[in-house]
């Protein structure tokens, strides 16, 4: 990993950071990664090596401590009563020595004394929650962000290996079981087979095919598909009647873990309950019985019946898992080690080139399709040109494919032994593949050097980016209208009815005088008219957040949205102070700097944005179309109202994303780094140079518990 001096790592930190949250947005958002699962694994690597040399640049609102995906609008919300994380991983036998070795030194155990792990299949399926009260099952949810899942309970019902009612006895008042759904290879390959007979959809990968099943709104459906499930963890656990308040909930946790002191006695107690546990879960010693047991299964593996990524390592006893607590967003007491990429050969007959939403041209590699680990591959994403020329990838070539981390296809290298003679280096196009040929250009970072994307200078004039700029507009996290989905729009934008958002609210004034009204079109008729000048209507009372959302920022989604809204209240104060930021107004400019999730690269991109004129047309054209609802109003009378609060080191009584969302609810801004506006630090176990800072700086620190007593909850 390289090693950067002090005065790079910051904008390096910057940059990995906007990376690794633009693939996370593209992977869990849109549907449409450009990044391999190892590629990706890299750049969070690291980020991580970074925030170790300068933990300086380890804040709340870093990516490394967030996990999975926003929910789907599907779906209720479920909160969930203790986070489900993800877990950090190993791809090599000495990162599982050094697992083992930073337990041995967090518990600080001696290398004769023996540590007992259990070990089991990492299913690639869909992790689900199950809540069960006296017994009963009462809510099944998908792991969402982490804190907030989708309520996917009918459908779970449908679930042979889940039970309704918990078998055996000594099972808690109230528990999360938590697991994997997952799609049994033979019946993945046997539903597969008669989709492509009767013309019906074929799903790449059997994770895909339980997530659809999992998803379905009628649960008639998901019960038609032979879904199983293996329980191997659980989250908040009640032993006992009702907690009176956090401390009697500890106590009551306490309990279940007092009776089942291990990783592999609740496992057990799992299988007394009525649930499957993964027959392969085992338990031994130190690291080199757990590379044991990783071959063993990895040997084994196509003869398993289902699909696996690699093993997950867990310290059994819960007492030194409770020791070790977490890290960022993952235990320290488990990993994943991760099994290596499947690959094979094929030809590259062509490359084509697609046009991103802000003018990005990614380049697509057209391959002979072949198999890889059972999936059949014919499209592999070669993300940029500078990708091209470091692996010399040409036309014509035999090239190695690999599905890194089994999902997502890249390809590793070109067979030059093969190569037929007479082929050319490729050639990137210096200008976009719209009708205007408009110039493509390099982009630039933040101090002004060239970086591997380029990008058309075309903006919403360019046909490629418009459109794809307004399929974002009338997706379903900004105006989400029913009945104008992406082919519709796609149809409309090339008839020149829709040019930009503002279109889309005058287009019924516009239809009522028209020669050709919608109505009288294929595939339209008098009722899905109707329907869908309704459901635009619907859509003029927008709120902020989406409102600021839509307007197509780079950098500027559905999170930092809702942050921006926050911050400013209502759309009138929100353009005020974006002509300001554009106008160069130091003290704007400042504000925006402090605020938590916000960096130079956003700060910059709204100044880019609010400086074009074009732009701003856009802008006041699409609001003049809306009532802007203003942003929802946090308390403001309680004894943390206006203040800046900082949350360092580990939190014991609630998470700190808990402790997040709680403060902002009271009317406080919480920030990831401690500076002379802040007004508290809350610091628990561990806290590091945050604390010193606050020490320095003469700013107010609690624990844990004189900040709940401190706003009215202990």
């Amino acid at each position: 990993m390289t090693t950067h001096a002090p005065h790079t790592a910051q904008a390096r930190h910057q940059k990995l950071s906007a990376e690794i949250k633009h693939h996370r947005d593209l992977y869990y958002n849109q549907e449409a990664p450009e990044l391999s699962d190892a590629e990706y694994d890299a750049l969070e690597q690291e980020l991580r090596a970074l925030e170790a040399q300068y933990p300086d640049l380890h804040t709340v609102d870093s990516p490394t401590e967030q996990v999975g995906a926003e929910i789907s609008s599907k779906f209720a919300p479920v909160q969930h009563g203790v986070p489900m994380l993800s877990l950090d991983n190993a791809f090599a036998p000495e990162d599982v020595a050094d697992f083992e070795k930073s337990i041995r030194r967090f518990l600080r155990l001696p290398p004769e004394e023996a540590l007992a792990f259990a070990a089991e299949p990492k299913i690639d399926g869909l992790s689900c929650s199950l809540l069960y009260v006296n017994g009963k099952l009462v809510r099944a949810a998908t792991r969402g962000d982490g804190r907030t899942g989708e309520d996917i309970t009918e459908n779970v019902r449908t679930i042979k290996d889940v039970p309704h009612v918990l078998s055996g006895a000594g099972h808690p008042e109230r528990i999360e079981i938590r697991g994997e759904v997952y799609y049994p290879l033979a019946d993945f390959a046997a539903m597969n087979a008669k989709a492509a007979e009767e013309g019906g959809k074929v799903f790449a990968n059997p994770r895909n095919a339980a997530s659809g099943a999992l998803r379905q709104l009628d649960a008639t459906i998901t019960a038609s598909r032979p879904l199983r499930f293996f329980a191997y963890t659980w989250g908040e656990v009640i032993d006992g009647p009702e907690p009176n308040d956090i401390v009697d909930q500890i106590e009551k946790y306490q309990k279940f873990h007092d009776r089942y002191p291990t990783q592999t006695s609740v496992l057990k107690v799992f299988r007394e309950w009525g649930f499957q546990v993964n027959p392969r879960s085992a338990t031994t010693e130190n690291s080199d019985g757990l590379l044991k047991i990783y071959e063993a299964i990895q040997r084994d593996r196509s003869g398993l019946g289902y699909d696996i990524d690699g093993v997950v390592y867990k310290v059994d006893r819960l007492d030194y898992q409770r020791r070790l607590g977490f890290v960022s967003r993952s235990p320290r007491w488990a990993i994943a080690h991760k099994f290596p990429a499947e690959q094979a050969l094929t030809y590259l007959k062509a490359i084509d080139i697609q046009v991103g939403r802000i003018g990005t041209l990614t380049p697509v590699a057209r391959l002979e399709p072949v198999n890889v680990g059972g999936v059949v591959v014919s499209n592999v994403t070669l993300h940029n040109a500078d990708e091209i020329a470091r692996k010399d990838i040409r036309i014509g070539d035999l090239v190695r494919v690999q599905r890194a981390g089994d999902v997502i296809p890249q390809i590793v290298g070109v067979e030059l032994s093969e190569r037929p003679d007479g082929t050319e280096a490729y050639a990137f196009p210096t200008v976009c593949p719209c009708p205007l040929k408009t110039a493509v250009v390099r982009e630039l970072n933040l101090k002004g050097e060239e970086g591997v994307a380029r990008r058309c200078t075309g903006e919403h004039a360019c046909p490629h980016q418009r459109v794809e700029y307004l399929k974002y507009v009338v997706s379903r996290k900004v105006l989400d209208i029913e009945g104008l989905g992406e082919k519709q729009l796609q149809k409309f934008s090339e008839e020149g009815l829709i040019r930009e958002p503002a279109d889309i609210f005058t287009l019924e004034a516009r239809d009522k005088t028209s020669l050709t009204p919608l109505r009288n079109r294929e595939g339209m008729g008098e009722t899905s008219a109707r329907n869908l000048f309704k459901a635009i209507e619907e859509r003029r009372q927008l709120p902020l957040d989406r409102f600021i959302a839509a307007l197509g920022v780079k950098g500027v989604g559905e999170t930092t949205a809702r942050l921006l809204a926050r911050a400013y209240h209502s759309e009138s104060a929100f353009r005020d102070a974006m002509t300001a930021l554009a106008a160069g107004d130091e003290e704007v400019k400042a504000a925006l700097d402090n605020m938590d999730q916000v960096g130079p690269s956003l700060v910059a991109a709204l100044i880019d944005f609010f400086s074009n004129d074009h732009n701003v047309g856009i802008y006041e054209r699409f609001e003049a179309q809306l009532t802007v609802q203003d942003a929802e109003a946090v308390a403001g009378d309680s004894a943390v109202s206006g203040k800046t609060v900082v949350f360092t080191g580990t939190l014991e009584k609630m998470t700190r994303d808990e402790a997040k969302a709680q403060a902002e609810r009271l009317g406080a801004k919480v920030a990831g780094s401690v500076s002379a506006k802040t007004h508290i630090v809350v610091a628990g176990p561990g806290a590091g140079s945050k604390l010193k800072k606050a020490a320095e700086l003469g700013v107010q620190v609690m624990t844990e518990d004189e900040w709940l007593s401190f706003i009215g909850v202990a």
